[in-house]
């Protein structure tokens, strides 16, 4: 069509499709019987027919190659009918009307990206900017098993910046020493870590409604160029008769005091969260955050605690306290939704559809029982539909790098992401179907609404390359770059040798082998013990024995011998002997991450130290005994396991107040 064509809009009406085509009658110039429509057949869905050919006949008039008259046109296409399909639709035809009329003015452009608004902790000058709240490094450790070291707490809080996270929740400051020193450490470097667009996350700390907690929160961020905090109380009927034994006003007199002492202390950005609002009456929520709005908070954020509303309860709740709350239009609404029924991302879509403007969300969507909304869902949920269905919402992440971070937090807490999860899942991008294979071979839209290197992930490459012992570092360091891993030199030097390594016994080193060597090598806690060697004999002709060779914070050698059930038995007594920490051993799994008899074992191990490792639950206010998890690969599954339990002790030593000086670890840390 030339370019003197305008928009051209259709409806329609029962079997038969009416179209409305605005044409310059003053120099369209048309080739014959071509031109192209926009078919809208609902408001929600449209097509473009490029250029169809209409074939002179008595249905369907003849255009001269130059229009100038303004009686309108109307033309009838004949029935139609699939290739596939012998007996045709009763809706026998498609009737056109076409009228001239001045072109419409042209559309602005769209911006490819647009720009992060300005921080303002109670407001947001972009109406369809949506802020993003990380949890993992708070409620994302919750989960059993998911005990985080202050190192991995710091990677991942670097990693999670350079994701362009707006919020960074660190941590419960009062839950532990360990944890107010992590908390305090991310927001003396990365919540000073200015980008060249004036990018910085703001730091937050969680506390529950008492003096303490939020005062030991506020000295863990106030080093932050933004610091945060966010304390919360129940505000649900069972809660308060059951949890608290308060009544009501007592409640909120408690919100309303905490919040103002709370801005006492010099903190701007204050955080306010009614907990189990999902069943708190909705009187009572207007009442008690019109009150906590006039003591000063920034952020009103809505949980739906126990996971127990569907999409349509979640949105309506949004909105009705967005329009019942007094003051409400001078703070910013925020989400935090569980997953206990599986809608954790949809109620949060939901709620930033109706006007929450925050989304509280953790990485691989981890946390309490059945975990927390998944930032790479909501992400991409509203980068892929925030135009067309949610009123143009859009976030600053860049989602380059939802891979790397997602794997990060994986094999940082040791907790494997399901293969079919959404986005970052090992199947998401995998077609096995013949069909589908067939599709994507013509056009890969067929079958995918995203395309991989969206988030990170190179798709393997078209060039033949495969990688074995002759393989050279450039081209481990280019399959790495696909697989969404940034290492630095140091990091790469280790994995090329290891590599090289595993090459040498399996004549085609795969992508998951490799996977499987950066999480040993790269993802590891710091090294107060070393595996240095380990020797085994086993079978039915005797008791098993082993000898275990470790290397202490000083370098020393230790070496022990045990005898036991089987290998890995006696392996992980002679450990015992050496460390001499005692820990009970909850779960034990092993995988092979590849088919055949040379795979390279994957282990994942989950130990349990005495009493003296314990921290305050965020929720429950009881103390609990800490779980810590390990990994560990190699082609040889004794050698696997003693990794792997090395590592947990190595992360419960680490969280001990006074726990032996550390060696530098070989594994460095991955740079964010």
């Amino acid at each position: 069509m030339s370019s003197s064509s305008s928009m051209l809009i259709g409806e329609s009406h029962g079997a038969t499709s009416f179209l409305n085509c605005s044409i310059d009658s003053s120099s369209l110039s048309l080739p014959a019987n071509r031109f192209t429509i926009l078919l809208t057949s609902s408001p929600m869905a449209s097509s473009l027919l490029r250029n169809p050919t209409l074939s002179s006949s008595p249905s369907l008039p003849t255009f001269s190659s130059t229009i100038t008259t303004t009686t309108p046109l109307s033309f009838r296409f004949p029935p139609y009918s699939h290739h596939h399909h012998h007996r045709r639709s009763s809706s026998a035809s498609l009737r056109l009307s076409c009228s001239i009329s001045d072109p419409p003015p042209p559309l602005p452009p769209h911006p490819l990206r647009r720009r992060r608004p300005d921080y303002i902790p109670n407001r947001i000058s972009d109406p369809n900017y949506v802020r993003i709240f990380d949890t993992t490094l708070r409620d994302g450790e919750q989960s059993p098993g998911a005990t985080l070291t202050s190192k991995e707490k710091l990677d991942i809080a670097r990693q999670l910046a350079k994701l362009g996270v707006d919020i960074i929740e660190a941590g419960f400051p009062a839950a532990s020493k360990d944890d107010f020193e992590a908390v305090k450490t991310i927001s003396e470097t990365v919540g000073n870590a200015v980008d060249e667009n004036g990018y910085v996350p703001v730091i937050c700390g969680l506390s529950r409604c008492n003096k303490k907690d939020i005062q030991t929160a506020w000295e863990a961020v106030r080093y932050a160029k933004r610091p945060r905090i966010h304390t919360f109380i129940a505000t649900s009927d069972i809660h308060l008769e059951y949890k608290l034994k308060k009544s009501k006003q007592e409640v909120i007199e408690i919100a309303r005091s905490m919040v103002r002492f709370a801005r006492s202390l010099g903190c701007d950005d204050v955080e306010f969260s009614p907990e189990d609002a999902g069943r708190s009456e909705r009187e009572f929520l207007y009442e008690i955050l019109g009150e906590v709005i006039k003591a000063g908070a920034t952020t009103l954020n809505i949980p739906d605690t126990v996971g127990i509303t569907l999409p349509s309860e979640f949105g309506q709740l949004i909105a009705d306290l967005k329009a019942n709350t007094p003051g409400i239009e001078n703070v910013v609404i925020s989400t935090h939704c569980q997953n206990d029924l599986g809608l954790s991302t949809a109620n949060t879509l939901s709620g930033a559809h109706a006007g929450a403007r925050q989304v509280e969300v953790t990485i691989n969507g981890i946390g309490e029982r059945a975990g927390n909304a998944s930032l790479e869902e909501v992400v991409m949920a509203i980068k892929c539909r925030g135009d067309h269905v949610l009123g143009g919402l859009f976030t600053g992440i860049d989602t380059r790098h939802i891979v790397m971070t997602s794997k990060m937090v994986e094999d940082y807490t040791g907790m494997q992401t399901q293969p079919h999860k959404a986005i970052v899942g090992a199947n998401a991008f995998a077609h096995e179907s013949g069909i589908h294979q067939d599709g994507m071979l013509k056009h890969k839209g067929t079958y995918e609404i995203i395309c991989p290197e969206e988030i990170g992930l190179e798709r393997s490459n078209d060039a033949g390359i495969v990688l074995g012992k002759l393989s050279g570092r450039h081209a481990l360091k280019d399959r790495l770059t696909e697989l969404g891993y940034v290492l630095d030199d140091e990091q790469l030097s280790t994995i090329f040798w290891r590599f090289k390594s595993v090459a040498e016994q399996k004549k085609r080193v795969t992508d998951a082998d490799i996977i499987a060597l950066v999480s040993d090598e790269v993802f590891q806690p710091e090294a107060v013990w070393k595996v240095l060697d380990i020797q085994i004999t086993c079978g039915t002709l005797g008791l098993s024995t082993a000898t275990v060779k470790l290397a202490d914070a000083d370098g020393k050698e230790h070496c022990a011998c045990s005898m036991g059930t089987g290998p890995v038995d006696s392996a992980y007594k002679a450990v015992d002997l050496i460390v001499k920490e005692p820990a009970t051993l909850l779960e034990y799994s092993m995988n092979a991450v590849t088919e055949g008899i040379d795979a390279i074992a994957t282990t994942r191990v989950l130990v349990r130290g005495n009493n003296t490792y314990t921290s305050t639950n965020a929720i429950t206010g009881e103390e609990v005994l800490r779980t810590f998890s390990g990994t560990g690969a190699g082609m040889d599954i004794v050698v696997s396991s003693v990794k792997a339990y090395v590592g947990a002790l190595n992360k419960m030593l680490d969280f001990k107040e006074k726990s032996p000086k550390k060696v530098p670890s070989r594994n460095i840390k991955v740079t964010a």
